[in-house]
């Protein structure tokens, strides 16, 4: 695995975050199973002359801090904080613990926390004025939540995280302009049927700049074009809580109706966050052909081939559609024949049905293409 971390380490800094020679790169390690990964970005750093920086969070202490906080206290936090943000030119972010681990925090203090933490320090300092990159770090937990051991899972991680994705920058591009100039999407499934506009929306594709693993094509539609349901047929984990089957109704554009099973209480907790949560701020394609299943964690989920996510809350820079939140949830629903199918049409025409593109145009997209 030497190999493989060096590999790594040398994509992130080259084509992830293009560090240069005199930057500031602040890498952040979310739990310590990642050191060697950290030590490795620091070595190489060092060596295209760069000034490296570190941090250190872990999930245990920071629930300890969240538990029974006040906004004062997370005030005086992010001021810390953000000045760490605000002296790097580039910032990597390796996670090796679980979201899980933040379980039974109250809605009130992650509400806090996101507001006065995440917020500024992330969403807006990280996001906009640094070159960055997070990315998931392979451990018992995540094997686990894989279904896999941990041999398997770490072979699994570096298939999905040393991808070309030069390759795969190149192949999406048809699919960037193909919906950019697309004015009406409908997607079909299992109790899903939703129609919304992205007339006016630049489209953008993720090839392992932001995100490691990457693979995705994003738009957003018009704040108030969604009509119709979508039932999710993956789990996810927001503010430390686990979710399953949830289902959306929409009226010009607005969650109207939200269930989620015994949770439902929980999700519309969330989407009352803000006035914004109850919109949706960002459509995107799965295109990871190494990503083929659900294992509840977004930065994987999110990009399953032949999966969309349809994303309450803010809208992304590049894809804008006005809409504002604290939050920001991808939520992924995956159309593969295995997770009962599903069609995707571009102005009435089938683009992608049960996972697979169907016009010449975007083939280069399916997975056997891609690996």
């Amino acid at each position: 695995m030497e190999k493989k971390v060096r590999e790594l380490a040398h994509n992130l800094l080259n084509h992830s975050v293009s560090l240069k020679k005199g930057e500031k790169i602040l890498i952040e390690m979310i739990g310590t199973d990642c050191s060697d990964l950290a030590n490795e970005l620091i070595k190489q750093a060092k060596e295209i002359g760069a000034i490296p920086l570190f941090n250190i969070i872990d999930y245990k202490v920071l629930k300890e801090i969240l538990l029974n906080c006040n906004e004062e206290q997370i005030k005086e936090y992010e001021k810390y904080e953000l000045i760490k943000m605000q002296g790097a030119d580039a910032y990597i972010g390796i996670r090796s613990a679980t979201s899980k681990e933040l379980e039974g925090i109250s809605r009130e203090a992650m509400e806090i926390y996101n507001k006065y933490y995440q917020t500024p320090v992330h969403f807006e300092e990280r996001v906009k004025n640094t070159k960055w990159c997070i990315l998931r770090y392979p451990n018992s937990a995540m094997a686990e939540m894989a279904k896999m051991n941990l041999e398997e899972f770490t072979v699994f991680f570096y298939n999905v995280c040393t991808i070309d994705y030069g390759k795969m920058q190149k192949a999406m591009e048809p699919l960037k302009q193909l919906l950019s100039k697309t004015k009406n999407v409908h997607i079909v499934g299992p109790n899903t049927d939703l129609k919304f506009s992205v007339e006016g929306i630049p489209a953008e594709k993720y090839f392992g700049t932001f995100n490691i693993p990457d693979g995705e094509v994003a738009s957003c539609p018009t704040k108030y074009s969604v009509n119709g349901h979508i039932k999710y047929n993956t789990e996810t984990v927001y503010n430390g809580i686990t979710f399953n089957d949830i289902y959306f109704e929409f009226k010009d554009g607005k969650i109207i109706k939200a269930e989620a099973g015994e949770r439902t209480k929980e999700l519309n907790e969330i989407l009352d966050t803000d006035e914004g949560a109850r919109y949706i701020g960002e459509f995107a394609l799965g295109l990871n052909p190494y990503i083929k299943n659900t294992m509840g964690d977004t930065l994987f989920d999110e990009k399953i081939s032949g999966s969309f996510h349809f994303t309450p809350g803010d809208s992304l820079e590049e894809s804008d559609n006005g809409n504002r939140s604290n939050i920001h949830w991808d939520i992924v629903c995956i159309q593969t024949p295995e997770y009962g199918g599903g069609e995707i049409y571009f102005d009435d025409v089938l683009i992608r049905k049960d996972g697979r593109f169907v016009i010449q145009e975007l083939e280069m997209l399916n997975p056997e293409n891609l690996m």
